[in-house]
């Protein structure tokens, strides 16, 4: 049985039996999806995932670049380690700091 989660990513190869995974379990993806590098997986099951955007500054008319800093479920069946560009997508709330989950790694390495 493959169980779509509603966006286009490639499925991890391996199997788990995370209740809190997309593919496997029964966690839903739902709302915004970001890209963004690893940058610490030392937690068991979390990482800190960041990523750079720009915002505006209305009175100096330019950009400044500013990094957003999100931690993320991984779930059993996906292997990452620190700067490893991922996909994250949001979820149901999974602890008081933890609102997103990895779907994907990019395999460009």
């Amino acid at each position: 049985m493959k169980k779509s989660i509603g966006i286009d990513v490639k499925r991890p190869k391996k199997k788990c039996k995370d209740d809190r995974c997309p593919f496997h379990g029964s966690l839903s993806v739902h709302g915004r999806i970001f890209t963004g590098k690893v940058k610490s997986s030392k937690a068991q099951k979390s990482a800190v995932i960041t990523w750079e955007r720009t915002h505006y500054i209305k009175k100096y008319e330019r950009y400044e670049k500013r990094i957003s800093k999100v931690q993320v479920h991984v779930p059993k069946c996906m292997h990452i380690k620190e700067n490893d560009i991922v996909k994250i997508a949001e979820c149901r709330p999974l602890s008081k700091t933890k609102h997103f989950v990895v779907v994907e790694k990019n395999e460009s390495d």
